[in-house]
C-alpha cells in the first residue's frame, strides 16, 4: 500500500493566497474608514482650515487607491493559482498591489503630517 509521506503537511498554495489577500482586504477596509473618518473631519472644519486643499487631495488620492487595491484583491484571489499560465499576471497584479500599498502609506503619511486640527 501507499505509504504516507511523514513530516508537515503540503501547503495548499490557493488557500494560503486567498487567506492572505483576505487578510490584506480587512487591512484595507480599516483604512478606508480612517481616511473617511479623516475626509468628514477635514470636511467638518471647512475651507478655513490652513491645509484644507492638499489634505481633501490627498485622502482621495488614497481612498481611489485603496478602492483600486481592493479591485486587484478580488481578481487575485478568484484565479486559481495552479494555473500556471496565470502565474504571470498573478505575480504582476501582487507586485502592482504592493507598490501601491507603498504609495497609501506615504500619502497617508503626509495626511497625518499634514493632519486634521481641531480648532
Amino acid at each position: 500500500p501507499d505509504a504516507q509521506p511523514s513530516g508537515p503537511p503540503l501547503l495548499n498554495m490557493n488557500h494560503y493566497a486567498n487567506k492572505k489577500s483576505a487578510a490584506e482586504s480587512m487591512l484595507d477596509l480599516a483604512l478606508l474608514m480612517a481616511n473617511a473618518s479623516q475626509l468628514k473631519a477635514v470636511m467638518e472644519q471647512g475651507a478655513k482650515s490652513s491645509f484644507y486643499t492638499p489634505v481633501v487631495t490627498l485622502i482621495a488620492i488614497s481612498l481611489c487607491l485603496q478602492v483600486t487595491i481592493g479591485i486587484l484583491l478580488i481578481f487575485t484571489v478568484r484565479w486559481n493559482l495552479d494555473d500556471e499560465q496565470k502565474h504571470w499576471r498573478l505575480n504582476l497584479m501582487e507586485n502592482l498591489a504592493t507598490g501601491l500599498v507603498f504609495i497609501i502609506v506615504v500619502v497617508n503619511i503626509f495626511i497625518t503630517a499634514l493632519g486634521v486640527h481641531q480648532p
